[in-house]
């Protein structure tokens, strides 16, 4: 097999493989020394998740746990990360690429053990994947290795079209030739190169339906975009496709998602990161992106813009916030990066209208309206949230 691996790929598990022994060889030094096997791995709480004002990301903080081998609480999971730390390099060096389900069943057996009176007892290494799971997030925090750099491979989801050719492994694709469809965003897309990219900016696009509807409309050559689908919210691949296309190529990056607060919850984490997964946020999160709506402003207008919906489209269109809704509006309300005077005015139009709306309301006014008047018309008089 190993003839058809690409050298891209090959350099990247031999890399990945090396940092991965490193870390552990750590513990092997601790025998030598007579010193308990100790881990110390950062703590992936949400107290120990921070809001860097400055970078505008969140970030894991400095708390950090230790996991003793000899303290009985631990002994579990200390053998449960030794043992996923070896399944991983053995699939690394091996020329191997294991989904995380593939992992799971890789480590699913279980142990014999003998108590001081001979009696027999069995013990599972895990018992569901969400165990496993858990613990390969561990390994990405103690070897500052993100499971993408392992060549651990997960399901595709995001979607992207546009004048541009990238390398994935000994093959340039051309994401302007894709006919009705798009590029899938592989699950390792730092082993992707561009080769030659033609766009001003970047629209991502909540709703793969809607994607697919300005895709066909043609949005993307007539003015000069790449367009993606996170397809609701957005998986690791597409955050970090999205951050090389800003940070490498200085593109601009604009949101388009549903007028709710979970359409704001899916920018945010484009934006800044994702508080249960803050520890990947500095390679994955796109500080510069902006939320370009729906916004309330867009529904009911304010002060200082008209509507883009007339009173007869809004009684059509607009939906009645839930309960859960207000409840995850509230919660949204005290989240610090979410505390500007235009976050505020949004979140507080919502509260006071307890009405949403899809984007597909907006389509629903004519796709020429949301490809050709809405999105660039917003963009262009720079009508959006920072």
């Amino acid at each position: 097999m190993s003839e058809f691996v690409s050298k891209v790929d090959k350099e990247a598990r031999s890399k990945a493989a090396e940092t991965l022994k490193k870390r552990f060889l750590t513990l092997l030094d601790q025998l030598e020394k007579g010193e308990p096997l100790v881990m110390e791995i950062p703590k992936r709480t949400l107290a120990n998740t921070v809001y860097d004002e400055k970078r505008k990301l969140l970030l894991l903080g400095e708390e950090k746990m230790k996991r003793s081998f000899l303290d009985m609480n631990e002994a579990r999971r200390f053998m449960q990360t030794v043992l996923m730390g070896s399944i991983i390099y053995d699939a690394l060096v091996s020329d191997e690429y294991p989904t995380i389900r593939d992992l799971y069943y890789r480590g699913k057996h279980s142990i014999v053990l003998r108590d001081p009176k001979g009696k027999t007892h069995e013990e599972n290494t895990w018992d569901e994947q969400k165990e496993s799971d858990s613990v390969i997030i561990d390994i990405e925090v103690f070897t500052s290795l993100l499971r993408e750099e392992m060549l651990i491979l997960s399901k595709e989801k995001g979607k992207v079209v546009g004048d541009m050719r990238l390398r994935s492994g000994n093959d340039i694709i051309d994401l302007s030739k894709m006919g009705h469809g798009a590029y899938s965003i592989e699950p390792t897309p730092d082993l992707i190169d561009f080769v030659e990219v033609n766009a001003d900016f970047v629209l991502v696009v909540e709703k793969d339906a809607v994607f697919q509807q300005l895709h066909r409309a043609g949005f993307w050559r007539k003015y000069k975009c790449i367009l993606i689908t996170s397809a609701g919210q957005p998986d690791r691949a597409t955050r970090r496709f999205l951050r090389r296309l800003n940070e490498e190529l200085k593109l601009p990056v604009y949101i388009l998602t549903d007028a709710d607060p979970y359409g704001w919850y899916i920018y945010s984490v484009f934006r800044i990161g994702s508080i249960s997964l803050s520890y990947e946020s500095e390679r994955l999160a796109t500080p510069d992106a902006k939320f370009l709506g729906v916004s309330m402003g867009d529904i009911f207008g304010t002060p200082k813009k008209k509507a883009y919906l007339s009173e007869r489209e809004r009684s059509s269109f607009i939906i009645k916030a839930k309960d859960t809704d207000i409840k995850r509006a509230l919660e949204i309300k005290n989240y610090n990066w979410f505390k500007t005077k235009s976050w505020e005015e949004e979140i507080n139009m919502f509260l006071q209208r307890k009405a949403k709306l899809e984007i597909e309301a907006m389509a629903s006014k004519g796709l020429k309206f949301l490809a050709f008047q809405y999105i660039p018309e917003k963009i262009q008089t720079k009508d959006f949230i920072g």
